[in-house]
C-alpha cells in the first residue's frame, strides 16, 4: 500500500513539475532529486493540512552550483486536498528581508553585532506610523545587541540600526542593495513568468523588514544561498547546465562572516531554534509577514518563512519554505522552520 501511494505520489509531482516549466525544456535533463522531491512534498502536505494553510512551496538548492534538487509547491484546491501549484513566481512580501538589511548595514562599517540598541517596549513611532515588534503586547524587549535583534527578529532593531548606518542618506541602502544584486535573478530557465524585484514604494522604514516591495521566494533564496557560497552569487538553475555567476562578491568577507556568525545564533539562541537540527549544525532566519488579500476580508493572510543553509562549517545546501495561511498562529520560525528541519532531518550529505 505505501509503495503504491508513493508511485500516485510521483506521477502527480512529475505532472505539478512540469505544469510549472516552460514545454521546450522538458525533454531536457534536469537536476531535481526524485527521491528528495516525494520526501519534501510529503512533509510540506503534512504541514500545510496540520496549521490550515493556502498553500506553500519549498526549494532545495547546492550552494556551489545553483542546481534545484527539489521544488515543491502545492496549494489548497479544496477544503482538504493539497495539489501541485502552477506558479513558482509567486510575488508578494517577505519577513526574511532583517538578516538583508543588516548585511547592508554591516557593509557600512557603522554597524557592529554587538552594538546596543534600545527596542523600548515594542512599539516606535516611525512618521506618525507605528512600527511594532511581535511581542509589543507583553512588552517589547527593551535593550538588545543588533545580534540579538535579529535573533528576536525585532523590526524596531532592523530599523534603528538602519537609522545608525542610513539615517544622513537613506538612497545609500537602496544603492547597497542593488549592488548586492537582491532580487536577482530577474528570470529562471525553466521557471515560467518569474517577475523582477520590486519596489513599490521606496521608504526604508518599511522596505528594511521586507514590506513595500515585491520578491518571490525563489529570489529570496538566491540571496542566502549567496551568503551561504561567502558572497558568490549564483543563477538558480532546473538543467544541467554550467554555473552562471551573477555577483562574484555581493559584499566583504566581514560583513558576510559577521552576519553567518548572527545567523548561526538565531538557531542556537534565537527564534530560529525550531529549525535546530540534531544531524548537522544549521543557520538561517525565520520571517512572518502580514499580507493583503482579496479572496477573504474577514481574515487577515500571513506568509510563513524560513530561509538558511547547512552545515554552517562548509554550506552544501540551502533551502526556503514560503508557506501562506489565514489567520492566526503564524510563526515563521514554529511552521516553516519545522519544516526546514524535518527536510534535513531525510536528507544524506
Amino acid at each position: 500500500m505505501k509503495v503504491f501511494r508513493i508511485l500516485i505520489v510521483l506521477i502527480v509531482l512529475s505532472t505539478g513539475f512540469y505544469s510549472c516549466t516552460n514545454k521546450e525544456n522538458r525533454t531536457r535533463d534536469n537536476v531535481i532529486d526524485s527521491t528528495l522531491q516525494v520526501n519534501v512534498t510529503s512533509i510540506l502536505e503534512e504541514k500545510l493540512s496540520e496549521i490550515n494553510a493556502q498553500s506553500g512551496q519549498v526549494i532545495v538548492m547546492e550552494v556551489q552550483t545553483g542546481q534545484i534538487k527539489a521544488l515543491v509547491g502545492l496549494t489548497r484546491k479544496d477544503s482538504t486536498n493539497y495539489q501541485p501549484c502552477e506558479n513558482f513566481s509567486v510575488w508578494q512580501s517577505t519577513g526574511l528581508m532583517h538578516p538583508i538589511s543588516l548585511l547592508a548595514a554591516l557593509e557600512t562599517g557603522k554597524v557592529q553585532l554587538s552594538d546596543k540598541v534600545d527596542t523600548g517596549n515594542g512599539i516606535y513611532q516611525v512618521h506618525g506610523r507605528e512600527l511594532k515588534d511581535h511581542n509589543w503586547h507583553r512588552g517589547g524587549y527593551g535593550e538588545l545587541t543588533v545580534q540579538e535583534g535579529l535573533a528576536a527578529s525585532s523590526n524596531i532593531a532592523t530599523y534603528k540600526t538602519m537609522e545608525k548606518a542610513f539615517g544622513d542618506n537613506p538612497q545609500t541602502f537602496f544603492d547597497l542593495l542593488a549592488n548586492m544584486s537582491y532580487g536577482k535573478p530577474d528570470s529562471i530557465n525553466g521557471i515560467v513568468s518569474l517577475q523582477p524585484y520590486k519596489i513599490t514604494e521606496k521608504n526604508i522604514t518599511w522596505n528594511c523588514i521586507g514590506y513595500e516591495q515585491l520578491i518571490s521566494p525563489i529570489q529570496v533564496l538566491t540571496f542566502y544561498n549567496a551568503i551561504a557560497n561567502n558572497g558568490k552569487m549564483v543563477q538558480p538553475q532546473l538543467y544541467k547546465d554550467s554555473i552562471v555567476v551573477i555577483n562574484p562578491q555581493i559584499t566583504s568577507r566581514v560583513s558576510i562572516d559577521s552576519l553567518k556568525k548572527a545567523l548561526v545564533f538565531n538557531i542556537t539562541d534565537g527564534l530560529g531554534q525550531p529549525a535546530k537540527s540534531d544531524k548537522v549544525l544549521v543557520a538561517g532566519m525565520q520571517g512572518t509577514s502580514s499580507l493583503s488579500t482579496n479572496e477573504d476580508s474577514t481574515k487577515d493572510m500571513y506568509a510563513v518563512e524560513f530561509c538558511g543553509y547547512f552545515p554552517t562549517d562548509n554550506p552544501k545546501y540551502s533551502i526556503i519554505v514560503s508557506i501562506n495561511k489565514a489567520g492566526l498562529p503564524a510563526s515563521g520560525g514554529l511552521m516553516a522552520g519545522d519544516v526546514f528541519r524535518q527536510i534535513i532531518d531525510t536528507m544524506n550529505f
